[in-house]
């Protein structure tokens, strides 16, 4: 019994760590996005803070992803991204129970809470995609040309979904601890 409680805790331990990166992170790499325009010059502290930032976010949501494949059944993404019937169902009766003025009462990534964490999963990852195509293909003291271009078009135009995203959750956040359900304490080692 204590081998699986122990077992338990460092899956939990590690959603933890990689939430905590995720947070880190990718708030930084997205707060520290309007430096990065010096890259077309040769010295480019901005675009370097920026940039890396970002390399080491997308590092946080690979290994993200490889737990959403391989982690315990519950981070699964084949157990709650919401692409059934009877999980978009479960998003509908979450709204519903919503506009009534009552939060859902479901486990973690279930119903429209599943909705918000795929959001935000696939807004991270076309962030870090693009990014890391810039980073690695964008010599610094040059202007974006031809398929750089376009790839920073699309970075750019998706920048405005990480604040909706986090707007979303830490709305669902602040409304749950509101009602006493404080679970965001466990994401940051606090006890719940």
């Amino acid at each position: 019994m204590n081998e699986n409680k122990s077992s338990a805790n460092e899956l939990e331990d590690i959603s933890r760590v990689l939430h905590l990166g995720l947070t880190v992170f990718g708030i930084s790499a997205w707060a520290t996005g309007f430096l990065a325009d010096d890259y077309k010059r040769v010295e480019h502290l901005g675009f370097s803070i920026h940039s890396w930032l970002g390399i080491i976010f997308a590092f946080f949501l690979l290994l993200r992803i490889g737990y959403g494949f391989c982690g315990p059944d519950d981070h699964q993404f084949l157990r709650w991204v919401p692409f059934t019937r009877d999980r978009l169902r479960l998003v509908f009766e979450d709204l519903w129970t919503l506009i009534k003025f009552k939060l859902p009462d479901r486990p973690t990534h279930v119903g429209l809470s599943g909705l918000v964490q795929t959001f935000g999963l696939a807004a991270f990852a076309w962030m870090a995609v693009t990014g890391s195509l810039m980073f690695f293909y964008l010599r610094p003291g040059t202007k974006f040309r031809g398929f750089l271009h376009l790839i920073k078009e699309m970075h750019e135009a998706a920048m405005w979904l990480i604040p909706v995203y986090l707007g979303i959750h830490i709305g669902a956040v602040l409304l749950h601890a509101l009602v006493g359900d404080h679970r965001w304490r466990r994401m940051f080692f606090l006890k719940e």
